[in-house]
């Protein structure tokens, strides 16, 4: 009896769901209906011979079997792509998905976007942000190629991380760190730096109350800049009419967070591409010198 060939369609399902942890969202990123990605999954164990996924729990997990198989299933699938994408260079070239904190859009990240396309014109290029949180949780769904998160040092290990100095910024015209309840300019609920201030100040008993809260680090920037209140954000952020509060004033110094750059396993060369610029960009933006 001969071994059976292995149908990419079924293969690039079986990724799908190991990836996503369930069938109703594999659907959405392969375009197919549950029933359809359940179909391919059932036919593929059967050509196999052997049960692939454990549907027991509230995730689909794989067995030991599945394990496996996903390894080699995700190298043919990437060889297949390339092999398209070479035949076809210069009309198809794919769709890279990135996710990134917002201090990483605009002026830092959109000159390194604007050089990969002009090296990958056919190109897609579907860039999000977002907390950080937010982004890991996406990316750990599949929904990102790559992704740059902010998170406590030695949470995850990553392709590249990078220490990200913190410090306690007011107005340096009009300043708040005097005034009780301390007002703060704050992230929505979730964001990593809320959370630091918020437990730092817990910890020694300093009175609070949140004054301003944006979604937008433009925005939270301003805010301090224009006295509503005391923030927590990377050094590296401080502006002119900013100034940074010290143990002096009643300000702890914290620990660095970390940023951190996740890929998914078996990409193509252009996100491994994509992954070593970003690794260039931020080893530049993290040995710069912060603003006084």
């Amino acid at each position: 009896m001969t071994n059976p060939m292995l149908d990419p369609v079924l293969l690039k399902s079986f990724v799908a769901v190991v990836e996503s942890g369930s069938f109703t969202r594999a659907g959405e990123r392969v375009h197919l209906s549950q029933s359809t990605v359940s179909q391919h999954l059932r036919r593929l164990e059967e050509q196999l011979g052997s049960e692939l996924l454990d549907r027991s729990g509230r995730y689909v997990v794989t067995t030991e079997s599945g394990t496996r198989l996903l390894g080699h299933a995700r190298r043919l699938l990437t060889l297949m792509e390339e092999a398209v994408a070479e035949l076809h260079a210069g009309e198809v070239q794919g769709e890279i998905r990135l996710g990134v904190p917002e201090d990483f859009v605009a002026d830092l990240l959109t000159p390194l976007l604007g050089a990969f396309a002009r090296d990958y014109p056919a190109l897609r290029l579907e860039v999000s942000s977002g907390l950080s949180n937010m982004l890991w949780q996406q990316f750990s769904a599949g929904s990102y190629d790559l992704v740059l998160v902010k998170q406590r040092q030695g949470h995850t290990v990553g392709d590249a991380a990078w220490p990200e100095p913190l410090a306690w910024l007011d107005s340096r015209d009009t300043p708040t760190f005097e005034r009780e309840p301390l007002p703060l300019v704050v992230f929505p609920v979730g964001g990593l730096y809320r959370d630091e201030m918020i437990h730092a100040l817990e910890s020694s008993g300093r009175r609070w109350r949140i004054s301003y809260s944006s979604a937008s680090l433009v925005s939270i920037r301003a805010a301090v800049a224009s006295g509503l209140g005391v923030s927590l954000l990377p050094a590296r952020l401080a502006r002119a009419d900013h100034r940074s509060l010290t143990p002096a004033q009643g300000f702890p110094v914290l620990p660095a967070l970390e940023l951190v750059l996740h890929s998914r396993p078996e990409v193509p060369q252009r996100v491994r591409d994509l992954a070593q610029r970003l690794i260039v960009l931020c080893d530049a933006v993290m040995q710069a010198e912060p603003r006084p």
